[in-house]
């Protein structure tokens, strides 16, 4: 044998060994070493095959531009006051416009100068009348506008993100659709309703200053004061029963869960209740102690997305910048509340568009009849190429084997996942996967039709043959990579699967089948060919 065949013939079975080492813990899991299954994934199922949840969420991204106008109402207080600016009121007008309100024409004046060089972002959008009084208009930037709704969405994609990788859900789908929707696929979930509660929660942890001189019985029949907020707090009685307490807090937020550092679930060992521990950062350290040491005997609510979990009394000032939440959590709930607050917040709500939960049966049926498609279509072509082309038919359904084996194996190695689409896909490649066969052998038979010998057509059959077939699965790969770079869902994982087929199509084709020719032709002479 020679030294050519040895080495091909060495690169080939290394091939074929790393494959069956990748491709070991998808089939044979259960007898395998851990070792060996963690040092190399199973192929990953997609939703349509194992199956789970589906979800189209939309962003509420105006919210995301009152917030920021809510911040910039704090924002150019803090200025006017730094620059001892004399006004009497900052408030937001409408969607995208806020008015300062000025005593007279000159304060006007400074405040033009003033806003123009510290709020770059916020331009003049005329005066109307208010009496006495000067009041200015001014307008949130288009373009810082369009920038608040592309954050609201990417920042939301982000936060989904962290709070599923904490779920613990394998190989989750996040991408984005349009301007303002969210896809979420989440293969293999077991509690759909928790997933729910844990993707659509805003999450917005807000400290709030309780006012106790304000009843909460006249608040709740609509007599509320200027700069007060109606909440309620949730009590779980001993017996099981759930009653809602109102209670008045100040509408101003006087510290955000934004600067929070981590979120533990405790155990209240006295009680045996969990409860959440927070820490701030070193920023949100130094406020909570500012906070809590100028309001010592007062209340503060925890409140979270407008319902307070707890308003306890502040005894002494608080530093080191850690609390706690406590409330008739059980041990689910205050996991699920510590991983939200991990996470972060939303900038915007988001709200469920399309959802969908697909059972494990439906993947199970889908598995076996896609795999029976597959399978059937590799019958149909291994006895169509054995009948057309005899021996030389038998060496390319060989090549064809061992195309499937190292697609398998790459898909493996690249984690990608493997949907209902992405069978077809491999169906298809197993069709497709003897063209390049049968143009070698077509060449062939024009060349031992011009009488040459069996070496020497067997040569020219795929020299000729080499530049047609890269031309055609060239073509064919850029159309797979077009479809996996733009489309979604079901496309995307049909041109997963097309790409790959095509490069192992292109190795085993040329490669393998031409180092089977030239194993049996380097062995003993032969003088025809059987194709």
């Amino acid at each position: 044998m020679s030294k050519s065949v040895k080495m091909r013939s060495l690169l080939v079975a290394g091939l074929v060994v790393i494959a069956a080492i990748v491709l070991a813990p998808t089939f044979l899991r259960s007898s395998l070493p851990e070792w060996w299954v963690k040092s190399f994934d199973p192929i990953h199922l997609g939703l349509d095959l194992q199956g789970g949840m589906h979800l189209v969420l939309g962003v509420e991204t105006d919210k995301a531009v009152d917030s920021r106008l809510d911040s910039l109402v704090d924002h150019v207080e803090g200025v006017l006051k730094e620059k001892d600016l004399v006004f009497k009121r900052v408030e937001r007008v409408g969607a995208e416009q806020l008015a300062v309100t000025v005593y007279d024409a000159e304060t006007a004046a400074q405040l033009e100068k003033l806003m123009s060089a510290q709020v770059g972002i916020l331009q003049p959008a005329g005066e109307s009348a208010d009496g006495a009084f000067v009041r200015r208009l001014y307008r949130l930037d288009a373009r810082e506008i369009a920038n608040i709704r592309d954050l609201a969405v990417r920042q939301a994609i982000e936060t989904i993100r962290n709070r599923v990788d904490q779920f613990g859900v394998s190989e989750p789908i996040l991408q984005r659709q349009g301007e303002d929707r969210i896809l979420i696929q989440l293969p293999g979930l077991k509690d759909p309703a928790r997933a729910r509660a844990l993707i659509g929660q805003t999450a917005r942890l807000e400290f709030k200053m309780v006012l106790d001189d304000v009843n909460p019985e006249e608040a709740v029949k609509g007599r509320i004061p200027a700069g007060a907020q109606l909440l309620y707090e949730k009590r779980v009685d001993p017996n099981g029963s759930v009653r809602e307490t109102p209670i008045v807090v100040q509408e101003r937020t006087a510290l955000t869960g934004d600067l929070l550092a981590d979120a533990q679930v405790r155990i209240n060992t006295q009680f045996n209740e969990p409860y959440v521990a927070i820490d701030f950062n070193p920023v949100g350290a130094k406020r909570f102690d500012q906070l809590t040491g100028a309001n010592v005997g007062k209340r503060m609510a925890i409140v979270l997305d407008d319902k307070v979990y707890s308003a306890p009394v502040i005894r002494e000032r608080i530093s080191g910048g850690s609390a706690q939440i406590s409330g008739s959590f059980t041990e689910q709930e205050a996991t699920d509340l510590a991983i939200i607050l991990r996470a972060g917040s939303l900038l915007a709500p988001v709200k469920v568009l399309e959802d969908r939960t697909v059972g494990a049966s439906l993947g199970a049926d889908s598995i076996h009849q896609g795999i029976m498609a597959a399978l059937l279509a590799a019958v149909f072509v291994i006895v169509a190429m054995i009948i057309y082309y005899r021996l030389s038919g038998l060496a390319a359904n060989v090549a064809l084997a061992f195309n499937l084996l190292f697609l398998l194996a790459v898909l493996s190695l690249f984690k990608a996942t493997l949907t209902l689409p992405g069978i077809a896909g491999i169906a298809l490649t197993l069709g497709m996967a003897v063209d390049a066969n049968v143009l070698i052998y077509e060449r062939i038979r024009e060349e031992l039709r011009l009488g040459k010998g069996a070496k020497a057509a067997l040569d020219a059959g795929f020299a000729k043959a080499f530049i047609t077939i890269v031309d055609a699965n060239v073509t064919t790969l850029i159309s797979g990579l077009v479809l996996l770079q733009f489309g979604t869902g079901p496309v995307k994982g049909f041109a997963v699967t097309l790409c790959i087929g095509i490069l192992t199509t292109l190795f085993t084709a040329i490669f393998v089948t031409r180092l089977l020719f030239d194993f049996f032709m380097d062995r003993r002479p032969i003088n025809r060919l059987s194709v």
